[in-house]
């Protein structure tokens, strides 16, 4: 069984000596066929999936949400409607799955903990000055302690988008490596926001280094920008995961995020996870989906998977 990726300093211990070493290792690392890639994705999405294993995906794609209440307006009482909808997706049948998690900012983990207390259900949190990451290290590690004391059972950080884009790959690196020690126990997901990135050759490079730096996820994006998950970037990310196992024997997790709000939507993903990273990441413990809105549609589609037919709008809480 792989490890998770905290030991990988061992197999690479090397890369991270200075900045120069970093950033050859990662100008190193193979450049991005886009057309290629892109064109790989789209044939991906036009699998067609049966009506058995369609159901098999879509309880399998609601177990893997996290999901996400990130608004300046959240209060207690709605993380504890989310935390209990988390639980407990549709309470009129019971064989539907949870979902993986609840995703909320630090000072909402209490009520999210207290929601799903009793259940498989995980709290993450965003942390680090989510979602810009612009604050000095000792308040985003303060931001993570903060989570953590409160019970939260996953971080989800972001990288310095400026200092990976002005080529600090060092000092976003030995910040992952910090926000990890704070973690703890608590798996941390570490964020690029690949709609900043610019470029699939810097998604690549920020997927190696944030794996060498520690991380046992990494996530396409918050949710707050305008270009959020792909199946390209999600596609790209994937194989990083894939070839970092090969080299080290370290599995690491995949969430995208943003964006997907249809069955449909999670279906491709699923698709992509099998044919790229293969079956071991089709398990919520490797795979995410960072969404609010996409496991109402799950439940719909679940629905009419049962019986033939659509239910009204009001058979799922709008969040």
């Amino acid at each position: 069984m792989p490890t998770n990726a905290p030991t990988a300093a061992h197999t690479l211990s090397d890369v991270a000596a200075s900045d120069s070493t970093l950033r050859r290792f990662l100008h190193g690392l193979p450049g991005v066929d886009a057309v290629g890639l892109e064109g790989r994705a789209a044939s991906l999405g036009t699998r067609s999936i049966k009506t058995t294993a369609k159901a098999y995906a879509i309880d399998l794609a609601i177990s893997m949400v996290d999901l996400t209440t990130l608004q300046g307006a959240d209060t207690p009482g709605k993380v504890r409607a989310l935390g209990a909808k988390a639980v407990r997706p549709d309470p009129t049948d019971r064989t539907t799955p949870s979902t993986a998690a609840v995703c909320v900012y630090p000072d909402m983990v209490p009520a999210a903990k207290e929601a799903v207390a009793g259940s498989t259900v995980k709290v993450a949190s965003v942390a680090t000055a989510f979602p810009a990451g612009r604050a000095a290290l000792d308040v985003k590690l303060a931001d993570v302690r903060d989570a953590v004391a409160a019970g939260a059972d996953e971080i989800d950080m972001v990288i310095d988008r400026g200092a990976f884009l002005a080529g600090n790959y060092l000092k976003v690196y030995d910040e992952i490596v910090a926000v990890k020690e704070a973690s703890g126990a608590a798996r941390l997901k570490v964020i690029f926001e690949t709609g900043e990135l610019s470029t699939y050759d810097n998604i690549r490079r920020a997927s190696w280094l944030g794996m060498l730096a520690g991380a046992d996820f990494i996530k396409t994006s918050t949710g707050k920008v305008a270009v959020n998950a792909t199946p390209a970037n999600t596609l790209l990310m994937l194989e990083a995961v894939r070839d970092f196992r090969a080299q080290t024997g370290i599995q690491v997790g995949v969430k995208p995020a943003g964006g997907i709000r249809t069955s449909k939507d999670a279906v491709k993903f699923l698709v992509i996870v099998n044919e790229t990273a293969g079956e071991d990441w089709l398990d919520n413990h490797w795979f995410r989906f960072g969404a609010s809105s996409l496991l109402n549609d799950l439940l719909m589609q679940r629905q009419k998977l049962a019986t033939g037919r659509y239910s009204g709008p009001d058979y799922v809480t709008v969040d």
